[in-house]
Formats: structure tokens, C-alpha cells, sequence
């Protein structure tokens, strides 16, 4: 699957989600990479650059002060290539990229991976 092709099925995913979740993503970065950098995968204690699918960066909303100022937008990074690869095969690939959005979208209203590990049968 090529970049442009999968960004375009990310962006559906997005669309997709409940418009109140999406209002609570304007502030929310959503970038797609290829791999995660090494820095990236010693910080979360992930050995392998094909073991991450997804990772949200910022502050969860429940965590989130109104007197904060300068607040970086906050970011959800989607690796392609692992994704793709777990996904085994191209009629995989949007279902698989949902579930990375929707669980990394749960990590921004602040849900740990326990939490969205025991809904997750509930985003079918």
C-alpha cells in the first residue's frame, strides 16, 4: 500500500470516529511514519521497530489543567509499516489503522492500555 493511500485510510478512520470525539481532537496532531525512531522505542520499552503500531504524545485530557499555558499540541503517531505488516494483507489494512486510531484516541481521554484492552470489543 502506498503513503498516499494509507494517510488517505487514516483519514477516514479519523472521520469515522463520533463527532463528540472528534471535537476533542482539535488540538491533536496526527502524524504517520514509517517506523518509530529509536529513541522513541527505548522510551516506551518496546525492543523491536516493528512492535509498535501507534503512540500517543501529550497530556490526556483528564490530566489537562485549564491554567496551563503554551500547550504543545498533542500528537498521535501511526507506524505504517508495522501496521502493515500485522495487518496481513490489504483487506486488513483500514480495519487494523482504525483500531490503532481508536486506541491511541483512548489514550488521549485517558485510558490506559488495561482500560482500552477491555472495551476494545466494544468498538466493533
Amino acid at each position: 500500500m502506498t503513503p498516499e493511500l494509507f494517510e488517505k485510510k487514516v483519514a477516514e478512520a479519523l472521520e469515522n470516529l463520533p463527532e463528540e470525539f472528534q471535537e476533542k481532537l482539535e488540538n491533536v496532531e496526527v502524524m504517520v511514519e514509517d517506523f518509530a525512531d529509536s529513541e522513541t522505542l527505548r522510551s516506551v520499552g518496546v525492543r523491536s521497530k516493528w512492535d509498535l503500531l501507534g503512540l500517543y504524545v501529550g497530556v490526556p485530557l483528564t490530566q489537562q489543567s485549564f491554567f496551563a499555558t503554551h500547550v504543545l499540541p498533542e500528537r498521535i503517531y501511526l507506524y505504517r509499516k508495522p501496521i502493515l505488516r500485522v495487518s496481513r494483507g490489504p483487506e486488513n489494512v483500514a480495519a487494523e489503522i482504525r483500531d490503532v486510531v481508536i486506541h491511541e484516541v483512548g489514550h488521549h481521554f485517558g485510558f490506559d492500555d488495561e482500560e482500552l484492552d477491555a472495551m476494545s470489543g466494544n468498538f466493533e
